[in-house]
């Protein structure tokens, strides 16, 4: 092999990669959003327990959650209460 296709070779190979990270970084994001929108709900559950604030956490809630931040919490909130 000469050094010429080795070259080759490692360009496509970072190619390759930096287009699966791409590709990639979006599910990450909305995974760690979605973790993130479970813990506060955790939390808004924890602290509104006093006031008889409870929201279920599944996979919707916690994307709203992870996704819009505490105005989607608020949201969910609200919509707890009067619905």
């Amino acid at each position: 092999m000469s050094n010429g296709e080795i070259i080759i070779y490692g360009l496509v190979g970072v190619v390759i990669l930096y287009v699966l990270l791409k590709l990639l970084k979006w599910p990450i994001k909305l995974l760690i959003n979605g973790i993130a929108g479970v813990i506060a709900l955790y939390i808004v559950n924890l602290l509104g327990a006093s006031f008889g604030i409870s929201i279920g956490i599944n996979i919707f809630t916690a994307l709203i959650a992870g996704i819009l931040g505490l105005p989607g919490i608020i949201a969910l909130i609200l919509f707890q209460m009067f619905f």
